[in-house]
């Protein structure tokens, strides 16, 4: 293959900055950890609408490096242009968006416009600035309520089941337009349920918004923080009625981005990844796991499905490992659950939070 047609990959050194948008958030926190300890430099850019701006010095504290984030809107275009004219971007990894499943039912027009227009003016700024690398935080939501499991990289899209995962399809794709017409290079990840904390106990998933995602909610009650855990839906079409997820460490999430990054591509094309284990497992399976790891069964209430969820979501990874050489190091249900606790109990016993 002629590799003069491949946009060059990014070095790993410290003249190799990269902006990460969303990264007080809990995906874009770990993937700084993640670059900043392979030899990059990253920027950050989070409002802080649904983070924690005490995160950004966290990871500053893990990896020894002064983390630079600018806190501003990015559906702000000025205020985002000034941060590209006072960097020199090798690459962005766009993390930063509205999540909230159920508030994306109940709020949709908020959730089209943070998404898209902060999206819409990162593109812009990218070809403006001739950033040659973007790397997009996409979800496995874009399937939608799909029966073609384990679903691979071409499963087709079935009606979104929320406004958010609507915008993520829309977010797909406006960039596979514009990669048609540019000289970038854009990269897809579809996530499947991102998981876990950092081994430190320093970060992990902090919203300021309502907790809805298992993991998070789980770990609250067992540490005392909700009176009851509720399971919402038990009569979905699975092996134990309750939905199923391919959950994925948050660690080994951050490093397929840094692999993105590293790893060349071809411009004006498109290159899409599932980020997943390729297994799944239900909430009560979960709930289960909590349940060894603490030495005691976690009681339960049975509640009514929730609006916009699937019944069932688990990908094949096999294109990742394979193309860019992803090899996950904390697959193992209990690293996740361990770690998730870890961070939980450390949040719980600081002050304020």
């Amino acid at each position: 293959m002629n590799n003069s047609f491949f946009a060059p990959p990014i070095k790993k050194n410290m003249q190799s900055k990269i902006l990460v948008t969303g990264g007080c958030g809990y995906i874009g926190s770990h993937t700084i950890i993640d670059l900043v300890q392979n030899g990059f430099e990253v920027v950050s850019i989070d409002n802080c609408s649904n983070s924690q701006p005490e995160t950004i010095k966290m990871v500053s504290q893990i990896t020894g490096k002064t983390i630079i984030n600018y806190q501003i809107d990015l559906c702000d275009y000025e205020a985002v242009k000034k941060v590209f004219e006072e960097n020199n971007f090798a690459g962005i990894i766009h993390f930063a968006a509205f999540k909230s499943v159920p508030e994306s039912v109940e709020q949709p027009l908020k959730y089209y416009h943070n998404n898209l227009s902060s999206l819409s003016n990162l593109l812009k700024l990218t070809e403006e600035f001739g950033v040659k690398h973007f790397v997009f935080s996409s979800s496995c939501s874009v399937y939608g309520n799909t029966t073609d499991l384990p679903v691979t990289e071409a499963t087709e899209f079935q009606k979104a089941e929320s406004p958010y995962g609507h915008t993520k399809q829309i977010g797909e794709e406006i960039i596979q337009a514009q990669a048609k017409v540019s000289e970038s290079k854009y990269i897809l990840l579809r996530y499947f349920n991102p998981v876990g904390a950092h081994e430190s106990g320093l970060i992990g998933e902090n919203p300021t918004m309502v907790v809805t995602a298992i993991l998070p909610r789980i770990t609250g009650f067992a540490a005392g923080k909700f009176s009851s855990f509720s399971v919402f839906g038990t009569d979905y079409p699975t092996r134990d009625g309750t939905c199923v997820r391919d959950y994925i460490h948050v660690m080994d999430l951050a490093l397929a981005h840094e692999l993105a990054l590293t790893k060349p591509g071809k411009p004006s094309e498109t290159r899409i990844f599932n980020c997943g284990y390729g297994t799944g497992n239900s909430v009560r399976e979960v709930v289960t796991a909590f349940g060894e790891v603490l030495n005691h069964a976690l009681p339960t209430r049975n509640q009514p499905r929730r609006p916009g969820d699937a019944a069932a979501l688990a990908c094949n990874s096999a294109k990742l490992k394979r193309e860019l050489g992803w090899t996950p190091n904390h697959a193992s249900i209990k690293t996740i659950v361990e770690t998730a606790l870890n961070w939980e109990r450390k949040l719980s016993a600081t002050p304020g939070t």
